[in-house]
């Protein structure tokens, strides 16, 4: 299928910012999303830090799977219903995240303040981007890790958004089938998509809430608020019926 024109533009555009942040490192600092405690969070961030990327391997993977669905889904929607869907995807996936960061966070410090540390130093410290030894005696294994990392790293990549489009082509088309890349093997769309938001949420839980510390550098909640937010809208279109000859049929 020809890529069609948004899908042409958002890929150019992250092109752009992959190429510029790779020879200006400020550009990462200044457009990748922080802990909207962390200094270095501005609120241009969560819209932008679904054009930075991580590695060549993780925008290539993300702008495949943007022309992918993303051309299927203008072709019928149009441009402006379908950048509206992408945007409003990656700002759910911004936003479950940092919901989850917080929790993080705000159980560490609320911890430390149990153990006789001021909430205000403790952050105070945390902005300057230090800790203190003594809490690694005082959190529990792994809850240090993701206390930190919560606070300290910012997130990248249009991957909640394309979350979205993949339960909108599951909606929209239940019955196509998909292959996961280097695994040959086709799943029809309604089991495909569930099963992968289900590893999602299982890497997340792992990662983020248990002993175990760590999500493998994959914002795995990012990936489920982008997912979630896509399930809504497609609530949202069918019940209104936004977009009449499809849901009508």
């Amino acid at each position: 299928m020809r890529i069609s024109e948004t899908v042409k533009h958002l890929i150019i555009v992250n092109l752009i910012f992959f190429g510029a942040s790779a020879f200006m490192p400020v550009i990462q600092e200044l457009f990748a999303m922080y802990y909207f405690d962390n200094p270095r969070f501005y609120a241009w961030q969560p819209l932008t830090h679904m054009f930075m990327h991580g590695g060549l391997m993780h925008i290539l993977f993300n702008m495949f799977a943007l022309f992918s669905f993303g051309t299927t889904l203008e072709s019928i929607w149009g441009g402006k219903k379908f950048l509206t869907f992408y945007l409003l995807c990656g700002f759910g996936a911004a936003l479950l995240h940092t919901g989850v960061n917080y929790y993080s966070v705000h159980s560490a410090v609320s911890t430390l303040v149990d153990n006789g540390y001021s909430s205000s130093d403790v952050m105070a410290l945390l902005a300057e981007g230090k800790y203190d030894l003594r809490w690694g005696g005082i959190l529990k294994e792994g809850e240090l890790t993701n206390f930190l990392s919560a606070y300290n790293t910012p997130v990248v990549g249009a991957s909640g958004a394309i979350y979205g489009l993949l339960v909108a082509f599951a909606f929209m088309f239940p019955n196509a089938e998909l292959m996961m890349m280097f695994i040959p093997v086709p799943v029809k769309a309604k089991y495909f998509v569930p099963g992968i938001l289900l590893l999602d949420l299982y890497g997340g839980v792992v990662g983020s809430f248990s002993l175990f510390g760590g999500g493998g550098g994959i914002a795995h909640f990012a990936h489920i608020g982008g997912a979630l937010m896509g399930y809504l809208l497609m609530l949202y279109f069918k019940k209104t019926q936004f977009d009449r000859n499809r849901w009508d049929r």
